[in-house]
């Protein structure tokens, strides 16, 4: 098969990743949260013959790649089709616990390139852009329906779009001609009516609001802080969790949330006693985010905004209260 996505930062994840001693040369659990083609998972898999890997993903069809592109390594790899938030929160505590959990949070070249969903303006396509298509709002729905300060917060939001405001009135105005199906269509109003100096810049001005709408659709950073919780508590003691980001509101969550367990208290600011132990749940391995090389940018672009951040378990975290992380990156 053709694969469409290089995966980004996979030597970072081997190494801050990798077992500790020879753990896993008979035997180890990686969970993938997000396997996309198997890239990841293909590196794990060949670099530690005794590893066994259960993939995660919400979308079938980039499922079913994955499945024939791994499909060499036999009942060693496991494949559940869903989101994962959906599948730590009922993941079964008394079997067995993974040793590594691995999160990228970007999406695929392979949706850009090959889905067909108008996730990319390049192409005349439907404007769908959700990863499972089975439920939810489409893109189409959001902007054929949302009111027009709906659409500006949001895009402003997940975006910081400087002209959100501008693009939702122009969004709004055009689809009293008619409905916005496609996604040269959506893209072609945002260009008309954005400034002249703003249709030239480093991107397309449509960038942002395309950004903005596949977060909405996939409620991606909505899922994110529970599923961070929740599989740091399935993850063995002792185990590795490392998660990619790709934008700052991403990030954020992710580095207020390995802060917290990375603290001796984790009881809530306006608690007086301490009830939590006095120690960290985890060691925080990256202290700073491991970003990809010089050499990986140029040869995978999509890579230049990723962020890498890992920890290793020390004990479970308990309170939910510790994932309580805003979208804005701040804690509720």
């Amino acid at each position: 098969m053709e694969v469409v996505h290089t995966p980004v930062l996979l030597k970072e994840c081997l190494s801050y990743l990798s077992p500790a001693g020879e753990k896993f040369e008979s035997d180890g659990l990686m969970i993938d949260s997000t396997l996309g083609e198997g890239g990841h998972s293909n590196a794990f898999l060949t670099e530690f013959p005794g590893l066994h890997i259960i993939g995660l993903d919400a979308d079938k069809t980039i499922q079913a790649r994955a499945r024939e592109r791994l499909a060499p390594f036999g009942d060693r790899m496991n494949f559940f089709n869903g989101w994962f938030n959906d599948f730590y929160e009922n993941y079964d505590m008394s079997g067995r616990r993974p040793d590594i959990i691995l999160f990228d949070l970007g999406i695929s070249v392979y949706h850009y390139e090959k889905s067909g969903r108008g996730f990319s303006f390049r192409y005349d396509e439907e404007l769908d852009m959700r990863l499972n298509t089975a439920e939810g709002e489409s893109a189409a729905d959001v902007v054929n329906t949302w009111k027009e300060k709906e659409l500006a917060d949001a895009i402003y939001l997940y975006s910081d779009e400087k002209y959100s405001r501008r693009i939702a009135r122009a969004i709004v105005e055009a689809r009293t001609g008619g409905k916005i199906t496609s996604s040269k269509a959506l893209a072609g109003i945002i260009y008309d009516c954005v400034p002249g100096d703003y249709r030239h810049g480093r991107i397309h001005p449509a960038t942002r609001t395309f950004q903005a709408l596949r977060i909405i659709v996939n409620s991606e950073l909505t899922r994110l802080p529970k599923a961070l919780h929740r599989a740091f508590n399935v993850l063995n003691d002792g185990g590795k969790m490392g998660v990619i980001t790709f934008h700052s509101l991403e990030d954020k969550i992710v580095k207020n949330y390995f802060r917290n367990l990375g603290r001796k208290c984790v009881c809530p600011p306006q608690q007086a006693v301490c009830t939590c132990g006095g120690t960290p749940c985890a060691e925080v391995l990256t202290r700073k985010p491991v970003e990809p090389t010089d050499e990986e940018v140029k040869v995978n672009s999509p890579s230049r905004s990723a962020k890498l951040r890992v920890v290793r378990k020390i004990r479970d975290a308990g309170d939910e209260r510790i994932a309580g992380v805003g979208i804005d990156g701040g804690n509720e």
